[in-house]
């Protein structure tokens, strides 16, 4: 596929390696644009090429350094949107701050804000990979594809891992059984859920807030029945519902980013007589020590994409492996292949239309 002049990919300083790779595999060039950092640590974008009347394509991901990802992509979606392009479609393949999906405490949802930041910066079109929460599409006022690693890592499972089918899906905690669900139906393997974990970052009863407030009694006005408090909550410890004994473990999530419960997850799993532990995740942050303490845990290799950088992670920890995406070049090939047969259309029915009152005057 040539370089077409309708269409332009622009990309930001997040995942260089991933934009070369897509663009490669299109047959395609990055355009001629610069973005730095000023010794203020402000934001400078400058686009070289024209994309006036242009579908303007930008891959940017979610990294270690997201705000500065972030700024970056508002700001070259802006500078196109300015610019008069036609279209403004972010390759976003990991959205950052998606695990701030809910309300917790007295925060807000900043999932939302950055939806309306995206749209409101020139975004037309999201193409994005494995969200958090699929609910997270519903905060967009643009059409998002949310596309799926499971076929990728599947494929991995089957042709990497030996005798997986003496293998279970385990799911980290009663929240990710639906994934892992899914993967034990097409492995026809069986599952386990490990029971017990706090998840503080995904219940949606427990949000550290009392109802009613947690006030002396002596503030409280003697109208009607009192609602009365809930019991503190107690963290049990960790069980695993199913049989892992003497088989091949494999714990499923979308995204790795503090290890410690997956240490944890781990530990207990060992304990239960599970001959090989695997972790298989969509999006490898691997932030803070998450390297170092996968190195030394029971988890025998850790399964990540390449949505999102983590080459200094692998050199502190040899069990990580990561699965190349393919889908995302074929996706953008369609998205353009579409935009050319739109335009195609528009032109034809314009043709017909003028033959028809040319006729019509003659």
């Amino acid at each position: 596929m040539d370089n077409s002049s309708e269409f332009v990919i622009l990309r930001g300083n997040s995942h260089p390696e991933l934009a070369n790779l897509i663009t490669s595999r299109l047959g395609m060039k990055t355009g001629n644009c610069e973005v730095h950092h000023k010794s203020n640590r402000e934001t400078m974008v400058a686009i070289s090429d024209s994309v006036r009347s242009k579908d303007v394509y930008i891959i940017q991901t979610g990294s270690t350094d997201c705000n500065n990802s972030i700024m970056e992509m508002l700001i070259l979606a802006y500078a196109c949107k300015t610019s008069s392009s036609r279209k403004i479609v972010g390759v976003i393949p990991y959205l950052p701050y998606s695990k701030q999906c809910k309300m917790r405490k007295r925060g807000c949802i900043v999932t939302k804000l950055l939806a309306k930041m995206l749209c409101k910066a020139g975004f037309t079109h999201i193409i994005t990979m494995d969200l958090h929460q699929k609910e997270i599409q519903g905060f967009f006022d643009c059409p998002i594809d949310n596309l799926r690693a499971s076929p990728f890592l599947l494929q991995y499972i089957q042709d990497c891992i030996p005798d997986y089918k003496n293998a279970v899906i385990v799911a980290r905690n009663p929240g990710s059984a639906k994934k892992a669900t899914s993967y034990a139906e097409r492995l026809r393997v069986g599952i386990a859920v490990i029971h017990g974990e706090e998840k503080e970052c995904e219940t949606d009863e427990v949000d550290g807030r009392y109802s009613p407030p947690n006030v002396p009694k002596s503030r409280i006005m003697d109208v009607g029945v009192g609602v009365p408090t809930p019991p503190a909550k107690e963290k049990p410890p960790l069980t695993v519902v199913g049989d892992v004994g003497g088989r091949i473990a494999i714990m499923v999530e979308d995204m790795i980013d503090d290890a410690t419960s997956f240490v944890a997850a781990a530990e207990v799993l060992k304990e239960r007589g599970a001959c090989k532990i695997y972790v298989m995740a969509t999006h490898g942050l691997l932030s803070s020590d998450a390297p170092k303490l996968l190195e030394a845990s029971p988890i025998d290799e850790v399964v990540v994409t390449n949505t999102v950088p983590h080459d200094l992670q692998k050199l502190q920890c040899h069990k990580i492996k990561t699965v190349d995406i393919k889908c995302y070049p074929g996706r953008l090939r369609q998205q353009m292949i579409y935009e050319q047969l739109m335009c195609l259309r528009l032109f034809c029915n314009e043709v017909g239309l003028r033959r028809f009152m040319f006729k019509k005057i003659s």
